[in-house]
């Protein structure tokens, strides 16, 4: 990217950062409070934090689409084989019970904390087969373990992989969240199915580390540079990362990343700040599900995006 002209507005992307599993929570979170706090910047996080039982994935190495991504992201080396064989051979342990003081140690730094799940695995393998009651029942399992732990009554969730419908939607219309973002996207919107109007949606706009590593030329020499590249002043930018990943094997690489950020005049904040107040000023959509490239099977989708 060029180096902006002085006096340029600054370019300005929400945080999402992911925390998947037990690892994540304990190792990555805590490494990437000292990176934002070294650079100033704000995030929004989403907790998983109910049982980790991520190493029960190990089962979809039978598939060939998901054998060839964790080959091809090197996962073994990104998530560690504590997290890979997490709740494969032995209980997996409930994050927020062990780890509460990382998620209220987030919050005191000033972040914004949303929920992503209660139990990751189960819900990015099987919400397609869970029923209105249970997918209510995981929403508020998580809901009920963070507001026991945070100060701040919660107000935000993403669901685990972008694992989502419009019965997930609907369930959620029953909590008190301002707004949701569980679904890829270009625009904020408010979802309306069946004529009910419900919290508003930021979508992720831009890729994962995982969706695109290996792929198409992109590298760890000229990944940071390539998602710069993707980053507009026009649109609306949604960087996820992964408390896993840019928390921990990659952290050296984020760090440089924020650091070109800064150069390139771009700034990053909490989802929450770009929701504009008055809400009515977004357009109405709703969500469907297609596949997206990089990963496995489905994800959620603004509607209007798919054929």
């Amino acid at each position: 990217m060029n180096t902006p002209a002085k006096n340029e507005p600054a370019i300005t992307v929400g945080l999402r950062i992911d925390v998947d599993t037990f690892r994540g929570t304990r190792d990555g979170v805590p490494g990437l409070l000292g990176l934002l706090k070294k650079h100033d910047i704000h995030a929004t996080f989403f907790f998983s934090v109910g049982p980790d039982n991520m190493g029960r994935h190990l089962w979809r190495l039978l598939k060939p689409a998901f054998l060839i991504k964790m080959l091809r992201s090197n996962a073994a080396s990104l998530y560690g084989w504590d997290i890979l064989l997490r709740g494969t051979f032995w209980p997996g342990p409930m994050i927020a019970k062990k780890l509460s003081s990382v998620i209220t140690d987030t919050e005191a730094a000033g972040h914004e904390v949303g929920l992503h799940a209660w139990d990751h695995h189960r819900w990015q393998m099987s919400m397609h087969r869970m029923s209105a009651e249970e997918i209510h029942r995981d929403i508020e399992l998580g809901v009920a373990a963070l507001n026991k732990i945070l100060k701040n009554p919660l107000r935000c969730s993403a669901v685990a992989g972008w694992k989502a419908n419009q019965k997930v939607l609907v369930e959620k219309g029953q909590f008190n969240f301002i707004y949701n973002s569980d679904c890829r996207g270009e625009s904020m919107f408010r979802p309306v199915i069946d004529g009910v109007e419900y919290a508003p949606q930021i979508p992720a706009t831009l890729p994962t580390y995982d969706e695109i590593i290996g792929h198409n030329g992109i590298t760890a020499d000229n990944y940071n540079d390539y998602m710069l590249s993707l980053i507009k002043p026009d649109q609306l930018n949604i960087l996820t990362i992964h408390a896993e990943v840019e928390g921990i094997i990659c952290a050296s690489m984020f760090d440089a990343f924020l650091q070109k950020a800064k150069a390139n005049n771009i700034r990053f904040v909490p989802m929450i700040e770009l929701l504009p107040e008055d809400i009515s000023t977004l357009s109405i959509d709703s969500v469907k599900t297609a596949a997206l490239p990089g990963r496995e099977g489905w994800v959620c989708w603004q509607a209007s995006l798919v054929p």
